[in-house]
Formats: C-alpha cells, structure tokens, sequence
C-alpha cells in the first residue's frame, strides 16, 4: 500500500516532506497532528523547546492531580527536572519514578514496583502517568498507565527518534515474557504525545541511527518519495538534520496505518511489523544485550527483503538500495558468521504475527508498498537468516 497525505489541506516543507499543520497557542514553531484510531483521537505536538511547556500542554487535557513521571537513570537526570518543574507550575503534583536503562527493565515485577510506588504516592483515579523517555519507557509507562486503578491516562514525552516517529504512536504497551518481547500488555492510547526535537540534538550517533531503521521502515512499506529523499538528500548529522518535518511525515504514516485496525485485527497494522519478526528473533537469541532494538530491525529487514525477492517480486536493485540505505545510517545488515542463528529460528514460535501455526510475513513488492503474505515457510526465513 502506498501512503499519500497530500491534499488541499497540505503544506510542504522545503525538503519535499508532505505535511498537515497547524499553529500551536505556545510557539509558532509549533505544529500539531491529530490521530484517531476508533473512538479515541489525540494530539502530537512537535516543536522545539516543548519541555518548558508540558505543564500548560497537558493542563489543556487534563485537569491538575498528581501525576507520575517514569523515566530511566539515563534520561532522568538530562531532563526530569525541566519536566517536574513545568508540571508543578501548570498546579500538577507530580511523583518522579526512575527505574534502571534498558530492555531488562520491561518486566512484570518492574511495572508492579512503579504501581506500588504509585499507590504510596497516593495517585487514584485521577492521576495519569508521564513518560520521559524511549521506546522501552513507553511501552513500560503506557502498561502501567493502562493497569493502575484499571487505568488512567497516559502522556507520552519521548526522548528518542525512535520514539518519537514510532513507538509512541498507537498506544501498544507492554513488558517482555521469558518467551519473547511484548507478549505481556494492552493497548492503551495516549492522551497526547509531546515531540520536543531539541532533545534530539543530545543523542549519541548509535541512538540516533536506530531511530532511522524506523524511518527507513516507514518508507520502504509506505513512502517511495521518503526513501529516495533519505538515500540522496540526507546524511546521518544532527545539525544538518531538519527533524520536525521528518517526524510529522512518520506519524502521518503510522497513523494513517493503524486508523482503521487500532488493534491489529484485519492486517493492516501489522504492515508496520516489516523486519520485526526475525528482529524481535535477533534481540531474544541475544537476550537484549549488545544490540537495540533499531539494529536488530535493520537486520531483520535485511531478511524481509530477501524473502520478499521471492514471494514478493522485490527487485534486487531495490533490495540492494534498502540495504545501502541502511548502511549509509550506520544500521547493521549481516550478522557475525558465528552468530547462534538457531536460537533466532525458535524465537519465531512465540511470535504474535502467527496464527494457529500459520505464518503472517510482511513483503514488500517495491519500495513504498508493503502487503501480508501467508505463502512464507519457516524454510524461507531459515534462508534468509542464513544469509544475514
């Protein structure tokens, strides 16, 4: 399917990115995007300097209570404070919880801790959670958020690219099982999402190429344009990178996807999975140590465009540009010869893209379109994970 959000409401910016927009109260640097899945719809604010403002932000959402703000030993010290300090004068009460880095952190026990610590802050009903962080924040924050007292509302502040074009959209949280990542969790949709770009300007070269396996997924399943922009007119820089037009072009992707199948029922949702599946095999054989999450997506791209060559049609020049692609962002494409590729091959069980035994792999036919085919054997992804 390709993605196309350009009508008589859209603007452009200068790089060509197709864009809806409109003028944020707080700055005029400010853009907003609306999302809807079903019956719930909320705002991403992207800008910079929005953590001065959360307070006001979210003041317009919710009214104030105490709040919890769950961040990371990483990410706490950098920007906690900015955060706390523009909640408590928006008349919030918030209750900092800060829990250690990592994928190791999304656990049962961790999520159960942060609702005891909740609870001795007296947080109720009327109380939602902040999350200041990546992807793993999220996903933990959002679990959380949906458990205590059978749920409150949930704000996402991203910190990382990675987080900011995708897993904080479409409110999929949850914890790791010791069968695999993210079988523990609920959808639980945020009440807003706050894209501070400035904070991008701290993230080390690794975070920041992890982020782009996202970006580059986006447009491999959805965005011919994106791709070729990105192959010819970008470099890994920060201070060469224009981010907000990046991000808005990312979350109307994304969004547009999950609108009509907000919780991965008819397919459609699960396009976003491309890579993921021998991804999420990669991180598991590893026991998330020594790889994000970015990395082991790249490669597991690597795998989904081999398999898509066959079931697919992908062009091998195409494939061959994905790969460099992901190459020029610094994203890993083959594995160590003495890799324990086995160990990715029985991660695969326990992935949520299989139905009763039955395979659902994400192919793309060519860059900017991707589709869900059940005609992908166990023996084609062993090929490709071989071939890595």
């Amino acid at each position: 399917m390709e993605a196309r959000f350009v009508n008589s409401e859209s603007l452009r910016d200068p790089n060509g990115f197709p864009f809806r927009t409109r003028k944020n109260q707080y700055r005029l640097a400010v853009s907003s995007i609306e999302v809807r899945t079903g019956q719930h719809f909320y705002q991403v604010l992207i800008g910079p300097g929005l953590l001065e403002t959360v307070g006001e932000a979210i003041k317009e959402k919710l009214s104030p209570s105490r709040c919890a703000i769950i961040s990371d030993e990483n990410v706490a010290p950098l920007f906690a404070e900015r955060v706390t300090k523009s909640l408590t004068s928006a008349a919030f009460e918030p209750v900092l919880i800060t829990i250690p880095a990592g994928e190791k952190s999304k656990t049962l026990d961790q999520a159960g801790d942060c609702c005891e610590q909740m609870l001795r802050a007296n947080l109720n009903r009327q109380s939602f959670v902040v999350e200041l962080g990546g992807g793993v924040i999220g996903d933990l924050s959002g679990f959380v958020a949906a458990i205590f007292q059978r749920g409150i509302p949930h704000v996402q502040i991203p910190t990382t690219l990675l987080a900011m074009v995708d897993s904080s959209i479409g409110g999929k949280t949850g914890v790791n099982a010791s069968a695999g990542k993210n079988l523990i969790g609920a959808v639980h949709q945020p009440s807003l999402v706050i894209d501070d770009i400035d904070i991008l300007k701290t993230l080390p070269p690794r975070e920041l190429s992890q982020g782009f396996a996202e970006v580059i997924k986006h447009a491999i399943i959805a965005d011919a344009e994106m791709f070729r922009q990105l192959l010819h007119d970008y470099r890994i820089d920060p201070s060469q990178i224009i981010f907000a037009p990046l991000i808005r072009r990312n979350v109307e992707i994304k969004a547009r996807i999950i609108a009509n199948d907000e919780r991965d029922r008819k397919g459609e949702r699960a396009l976003l999975n491309f890579g993921h599946t021998v991804g999420h095999g990669i991180e598991r054989a590893l026991d998330y140590h020594g790889i994000v999450h970015g990395e082991a997506v790249s490669l597991g791209m690597v795998a989904a465009c081999e398999i898509s060559m066959k079931h697919a049609g992908l062009l091998k020049k195409e494939r061959d540009a994905i790969v460099d692609l992901l190459q020029k962002f610094g994203l890993p494409t083959t594995l160590p010869a003495n890799f324990p590729r086995q160990e990715i091959l029985d991660a695969l069980k326990f992935d949520k893209k299989f139905e009763r035994g039955q395979i659902r792999f994400v192919v793309t036919p060519k860059i900017g379109s991707a589709n869900l085919s059940r005609e992908v054997t166990m023996e084609d992804i062993r090929a490709a994970v071989e071939g890595l």
